[in-house]
């Protein structure tokens, strides 16, 4: 599927999480999956859903690629662990974790309800915590890998959507943690913080195309982010080309960030 190059990562085993999408649309994870299959990798498609992970699994192995399914809810320990573990079990390692999966919420402190909040902090920042608690020993054992936490210039840019914008925040905070705790492993992680790409999730929301329009044009490029904007940048930092970057956030979104934040 692919021929070797300078990006190392042939032959190298990768868990992709959140890598499920709606019927045939190219997430945030579904795209970094597949490019990391075209890279060369063999990867792990995690999902809570066995459909739309296997779709993800068929997507590649129809170009020559090879990935498997694990079915499971990253926020449960037990479960996280098995992951790594299969991996291991089919694989015989770990090079690579891209911890994906997210959910939003809107309003303020004063909006949010209690339980939503914990919610989000659960699937957006538990769930980064758990897959890297039982990847980074798996990975050091083998001589390190590399690690990418996926937030959100919401971190960098609040907007009315606190609670998201509090665990994107946490997610960055997670990465330096990680970067300084585990260099000595051998092992790399950085985050990439998305702006506003559309992908099956944000079109399942019902967005409408007025809305959709006016998130393009908030690039300074004006041009519509995707998943494969965010898979290409998660394939950078896994790859040897980024061998001399850790603990950074390397945003993608086409300059929405550079501009003035929106009015209240």
């Amino acid at each position: 599927m692919a021929g070797e190059d300078d990006r190392g990562l042939e032959g190298k085993v990768a868990i992709v999480t959140g890598a499920g999408a709606l019927d045939d649309g190219i997430g945030n994870g579904r795209a970094a999956a597949i490019l990391l299959a075209r890279a060369g990798a063999n990867v792990v498609v995690v999902d809570r859903k066995e459909e739309p992970a296997a779709r993800t699994v068929g997507m590649i192995t129809d170009e020559g690629g090879t990935a498997t399914v694990a079915v499971g809810d990253v926020t449960i320990d037990a479960e996280c662990q098995d992951i790594v573990a299969s991996t291991i079990a089919t694989y015989g390692r770990l090079d690579v974790l891209d911890n994906n999966v997210g959910i939003g919420s809107r309003g303020s402190v004063v909006d949010e309800d209690p339980d939503t909040w914990d919610r989000v902090m659960n699937v957006n920042v538990r769930s980064m915590f758990l897959m890297s608690k039982h990847a980074v020993p798996a990975m050091a054992e083998t001589g390190g890998g590399a690690i990418v936490n996926i937030a959100s210039i919401a971190a960098l840019r609040p907007y009315k959507i606190t609670t998201y914008s509090t665990s994107k925040g946490a997610v960055i905070a997670l990465t330096k943690a990680m970067a300084v705790d585990h260099a000595a492993d051998g092992i790399r992680v950085n985050c990439v913080a998305p702006g506003p790409v559309y992908t099956p999730m944000v079109a399942g929301q019902g967005m409408p195309d007025e809305l959709r329009e006016r998130r393009r044009r908030a690039s300074l490029l004006e041009i519509e982010g995707t998943g494969w904007d965010i898979g290409n940048a998660v394939v950078f930092l896994c790859s040897n080309q980024a061998r001399y970057i850790t603990g950074q956030t390397l945003v993608v979104d086409g300059g929405v960030t550079l501009r003035a934040a929106p009015r209240r």
